[in-house]
């Protein structure tokens, strides 16, 4: 098949309260990582960094707010914004009071191509 489709209330959650949605495996993406998560209002997602996969990160808010704890910094975050962190930086979610929903690419360094003028 040329295509693969799938709508987010058809992947079943994992992690912590279910609230990881593993994109990439039901689409059987090979060229880059991509997951929906959803924070719960007030909690952490996982500290970590991607040193091992070497993959660097775009993490995009969707719904919600609160801030990312990256290295030594504090960024916050709410509809909208978009976040590149580099493989080695330790980073970890924090959701604000109303929750957080954000999707996170993921791809090594070096394997996308530009082309043309965009």
């Amino acid at each position: 098949m040329s295509y693969s489709a799938v709508n987010i209330d058809d992947i079943e959650g994992a992690g912590p309260g279910g609230g990881v949605r593993f994109v990439r495996r039901e689409l059987g993406v090979a060229a880059f990582g991509i997951n929906w998560f959803e924070l719960p209002p007030d909690a952490d997602g996982l500290e970590h960094d991607e040193q091992k996969s070497a993959q660097e990160e775009v993490v995009v808010v969707i719904a919600g707010s609160g801030h990312w704890r990256i290295g030594g910094d504090e960024v916050p975050v709410k509809l909208g914004t978009f976040i590149r962190i580099d493989p080695d930086q330790t980073r970890c979610p924090h959701a604000g009071p109303d929750g957080m929903t954000f999707i996170a690419v993921g791809a090594r360094p070096g394997s996308y191509e530009p082309r043309g003028p965009f």
